[in-house]
């Protein structure tokens, strides 16, 4: 029920959009004259910016929806004669979605081996045997962390378009986990450092979150982290 009346409000959204063209073309912009008007008038330009947003971020993956075939199941719907039941509905828009959410994988694969094939060319950039890349930020010397340890970091993660997903540094706050319990290219990374150490990371997807979703973290996203290690604790 949730999605189907997602369905009816972008459904809703798109026809306003689409009166709003005729409107503009027609040179007759809407009279706004009551507070219903302008209640009415403001849901709609809600829904057209959200829908507008998503059309277009869909557009750019390549998803083409037929405006006349929308509008179509618009006028359809409006007097209760949808050529598609709500089950059917549903299974087509599910569908979509999947479809969306490969399109969108597959893309930030893409994105992803590319950035870091340009950034493996960078002097002080270290590509390991695992694809793993870092540069050294500020060096230290002094023993290392293995695997089993418990290491105290700050840390500032974020994605290839600069969009920050999750940083102790803004948090004012370090934070202290075992080495062998967070995403492979932190266990792999942290043992190349020292206390006082600071580093960059370049983190492949297979060796961060994969094909997960993992909250702000898109699947298949190449990740950045700057780690600056304060201590070392070991195991037992």
């Amino acid at each position: 029920m949730k999605k189907a009346l997602k369905l009816s409000l972008i459904a809703a959204s798109i026809g306003l959009m689409s009166a709003c063209g005729s409107a503009e073309q027609a040179n007759t912009p809407a009279k706004l004259d009551s507070d219903a008007d302008k209640q009415s008038y403001a849901l709609g330009a809600s829904m057209g910016t959200y829908l507008k947003k998503n059309l277009d971020s869909n557009a750019e993956i390549g998803i083409s929806l037929k405006q006349e075939l929308i509008i179509a199941g618009i006028q359809d719907a409006l007097v209760a004669k949808s050529q598609l039941s709500d089950e059917e509905i549903q299974t087509v828009m599910q569908a979509l979605q999947q479809q969306v959410s490969e399109l969108k994988t597959k893309e930030a694969r893409e994105a992803g081996l590319m950035f870091l094939a340009e950034n493996a060319k960078r002097e002080g950039v270290v590509v390991t045997d695992s694809g793993l890349q870092y540069e050294v930020l500020v060096a230290a010397e002094g023993a290392k962390p293995a695997a089993t340890d418990t290491v105290e970091v700050h840390y500032h993660g974020t994605l290839l378009d600069g969009t920050v997903f999750d940083s102790s540094v803004d948090r004012g706050e370090k934070i202290s986990f075992p080495l062998n319990r967070v995403i492979p290219g932190w266990t792999e990374g942290l043992q190349y450092m020292s206390i006082g150490s600071k580093y960059k990371f370049f983190i492949p997807s297979e060796l961060a979150y994969g094909s997960r979703n993992a909250g702000q973290i898109p699947p298949n996203s190449t990740l950045i982290f700057e780690v600056e290690l304060f201590d070392i604790k070991k195991e037992g």
